[in-house]
């Protein structure tokens, strides 16, 4: 059976995306913090774009930036970082409508349940954000791909 990826307005300010993985929380959390991981699946395929630069001190208070190759840059600060288990960032290119996004890790019986939370400062910076929860479907599916190769 496929994984089924969920996403959900929780608020007016807030969206949470939802899948299994099919592998330990050990091997999806350094999906997510391993850079040359990390740029294998990060960005969905159908979009046409590439992550040209991945720079990730994954640690409480260490920084991240993430450009693209038409120059758009993704950056903020890691504000938790429980290995394994849990992560959590802000998103400060958006200036005043910089949101934080909280990933969780929960292993059971060698799979794991990756809950990732978007909270943004009102409800016109989750418009303006636009589909960012829906990419991650695709995204996802890119993730499943890879941990397949590293279990």
């Amino acid at each position: 059976m496929k994984n089924r990826t969920t996403v959900e307005l929780k608020s007016e300010r807030e969206t949470v995306v939802t899948r299994t993985f099919n592998a330990p929380a050990r091997i999806v959390f350094e999906a997510w913090t391993k850079p040359e991981l990390f740029k294998k699946w990060w960005v969905p395929k159908s979009m046409g774009m590439t992550l040209v630069s991945c720079e990730m001190d994954v640690r409480t208070g260490g920084t991240y930036r993430l450009v693209f190759g038409q120059g758009m840059a993704f950056f903020g600060t890691y504000t938790e970082v429980t290995p394994h288990s849990r992560l959590v960032w802000t998103n400060e290119e958006g200036g005043d409508n910089a949101s934080v996004t909280t990933v969780t890790f929960e292993e059971k019986e060698g799979k794991t349940l990756l809950v990732v939370s978007e909270l943004y400062p009102s409800k016109e910076a989750l418009d303006a954000a636009g589909g960012a929860a829906d990419a991650l479907v695709e995204t996802f599916q890119q993730l499943d791909e890879l941990l397949v190769t590293l279990a």
